[in-house]
């Protein structure tokens, strides 16, 4: 019984190496895919009896393979900002389809080597589609991001273009203190409309006492044109008054802009006047010399061309335009599991969801345990060329080892045969 037990541990030794191998083989040819996790062979006796101080009964050995999906890679860097790695504990959520219908999988992966595909939608080299938050209004997450149907497919195809309309002016001015009483000094201020159109807005400082200033806002026109473009009908008187004391203004009041009938078509326009802040020399002043212009800010683009995007370390993936223009479009969730080591791999370097490797859990990059969204960056393999190749080795004795107990357990019996003669 010893001896055809030592053969069948034999055989178990070379099935076992035998997978052992397979393993490494697998890792060394994957050495060179983005994201991807190496596995071990980690061996484990095979009990068919237990010994006793007089008989032992041999088993053998089995090999389990161990995946490391948890295991971090080293970031490189890329040109492509559609590149994404994770830098720490997590993974991407990915779709068999674009459309991500009813049927269509789920999958999980570090692979983030996504490029927009001919209808905008972010593919990587597997075939799968990268999912995320939709934001509306560039700052809303849907209702529900804990769970799977609160994603889409990214992307951004829609956007070609945008304009911002003004909403704000921000004056730094200094108006001489010297002046007589009904000097005007102006300031003309560029805006924007809703459509990206340029107005020039005037805006005249007519002194009406010491230390007592009105602001008179003209209907806007067309720069480099007398034209007029709009029309302002809020009230058209302000005011400022100064400390005699120190030059800073003591009241600025300053209502919202209200511009109606664009001529472009556009829609109207509330625009606010920032004069600075009361009793600080950071906007309006009043102090002797020349009356100079130091600040004449606003919000509002042109119109801009739709140039990319880019994904920032909280996951947020942002349409960038030529005007300057920034609006974030979705933010990519990032996958948590229990036991991330139970995932089960498929195609296309991805995993699919197991009892083993626990509940899925969607949690915001950087956040509730989740890594961080590095951009332009791929994750490399987890394999270690030199350390397979040590594997390889020791996995090849063992083969011929094990392979050798079958020849010496045969040599045996044939031994045995032969005490019959």
């Amino acid at each position: 019984m010893s001896i055809n037990g030592a053969m069948f541990s034999g055989v178990s030794g070379l099935n076992a190496n035998s997978q052992a191998l397979g393993i490494i083989a697998d890792n060394i040819s994957n050495m060179n895919t983005v994201g991807f996790k190496g596995s071990a062979a980690q061996f484990s006796t095979l009990v068919t009896q237990s010994a006793s101080r007089t008989t032992f009964s041999p088993g053998g050995v089995i090999s389990l393979p161990m995946a490391s999906v948890d295991k971090q890679g080293l970031l490189q860097s890329t040109t492509s900002k559609t590149d994404i790695a994770i830098a720490g504990a997590g993974l991407f959520v990915v779709n068999e389809t674009a459309a991500g219908a009813v049927g269509d999988e789920f999958f999980f992966t570090r692979a983030g080597s996504f490029t927009a595909d001919a209808n905008g939608d972010f593919v990587n080299t597997a075939g799968y589609y990268l999912q995320g938050w939709p934001l509306t209004n560039g700052t809303t997450l849907p209702a529900n991001t804990t769970v799977l149907t609160g994603v889409q497919t990214v992307n951004a195809s829609s956007f070609s273009g945008t304009a911002q309309g003004s909403t704000s002016i921000s004056l730094g001015i200094n108006l001489p203190s010297t002046d007589a009483v009904a000097a005007t000094h102006s300031a003309t201020v560029q805006v924007f409309d809703s459509l990206g159109n340029a107005h020039d807005l005037q805006i005249d400082f007519v002194k009406a006492a010491a230390n007592s200033w009105t602001v008179n806002v003209q209907d806007p026109v067309l720069p480099g044109t007398t034209t007029v473009s709009g029309t302002v009908t809020a009230p058209v008187v302000r005011g400022i008054t100064f400390n005699g004391a120190n030059g800073t203004p003591a009241t600025i009041t300053l209502p919202a802009i209200d511009i109606t009938g664009w001529t472009t078509g556009a829609g109207n326009s509330t625009i606010t006047v920032g004069g600075g802040t009361v009793g600080q020399t950071d906007g309006i002043t009043q102090f002797a010399g020349q009356y100079s212009v130091s600040k004449l800010d606003q919000d509002g683009l042109p119109f801009g061309q739709f140039t990319g995007v880019s994904v920032g370390e909280d996951g947020i993936v942002t349409a960038v335009f030529d005007n300057g223009t920034l609006l974030n479009i979705f933010q990519l969730p990032i996958a948590l599991f229990p036991n991330t080591n139970g995932l089960e791999a498929v195609n296309g370097n991805a995993y699919r969801q197991t009892s083993f490797s626990g509940a899925l859990l969607l949690q915001q990059a950087n956040s509730g345990g989740a890594g961080v969204v590095a951009s332009s960056a791929l994750e490399a393999s987890t394999v270690d060329l030199a350390e397979e190749f040590t594997k390889m080795i020791t996995t090849q004795r063992a083969y011929s080892a094990s392979a050798k107990i079958i020849t010496t357990a045969d040599e045996m019996l044939e031994e045995l045969i032969r005490i019959r003669r």
